[in-house]
């Protein structure tokens, strides 16, 4: 078994008095495709917060490629190899595709074949054709893209996506899973929270569903897809 990029154990967050998350745990192993699910409102995002070093944990350990990162800051962790495709993209509106990508490239997973900005043009042939438009003039679609291709040129050893195909066309939409596959094929290491479990099935290895601040379930997708009584209770599907 290959080893843990990521050990988040005994994960505890509060917004004020409010307790959000309760003692979670989840590890993710060297190129693994793992899944955060359930419904709005569970804990997902608080999760990803705390992760990425916007939110300080009230309890718990992070680890992160090899070292402590409970309590860093956003871009230290980043630095470490860490990258998100946030929910809602956050394109830049006055910087071309080109400038979005040469601003964040650099190869932080010291990888052999680094993404670059050609390797992401071949990856997504639409950014080419666009590469001399402004973030404001790409449909959600490419935008979607730009955002995955913006996390790539970091070359992180974990990539996160949060709601990535989330209001987007389904002929859009199977394309970004249809990238989501070559990545895992690739290698790269990748969370992914999104909605849509039967797709989510034939991507990734591992599943946590939460509810509530906790991990109610984890498993495989062999077992999530045996079991869709799990759907009803936890995921509303």
């Amino acid at each position: 078994m290959s080893e843990a990029i990521l050990e988040i154990s005994g994960l505890e967050a509060c917004y004020g008095s409010s307790q959000v998350l309760f003692g979670l745990d989840l590890q993710i192993r060297a190129g693994e495709v793992v899944t955060l699910l359930g419904r709005n409102g569970m804990g997902k995002s608080t999760t990803l917060r705390c992760l990425t070093g916007w939110m300080a944990p009230s309890q718990g350990r992070i680890r992160f490629a090899g070292q402590d990162v409970t309590g860093w800051s956003a871009d230290r962790i980043a630095r470490l190899g860490l990258a998100i495709v946030p929910e809602g993209r956050q394109i830049f509106p006055n910087l071309s595709v080109r400038e979005h990508l040469q601003a964040f490239a650099g190869n932080r997973s010291g990888a052999s074949q680094p993404w670059d900005v050609e390797r992401v043009f071949e990856l997504f042939p639409r950014l080419r054709e666009r590469a001399s438009n402004m973030g404001n003039q790409l449909s959600g679609g490419e935008q979607q893209m730009l955002a995955i291709g913006r996390a790539l040129v970091t070359n992180p050893k974990l990539m996160i996506l949060d709601e990535a195909t989330e209001g987007l066309a389904p002929l859009i939409r199977e394309e970004i899973w249809r990238c989501l596959d070559r990545l895992r094929e690739a290698g790269q290491t990748i969370l992914v929270v999104d909605k849509y479990v039967r797709r989510l099935i034939r991507l990734a290895d591992r599943h946590s569903i939460l509810e509530r601040g906790r991990v109610v379930w984890a498993g495989d997708s062999a077992a999530l897809d045996a079991d869709h009584g799990l759907w009803q209770r936890y995921l509303g599907v």
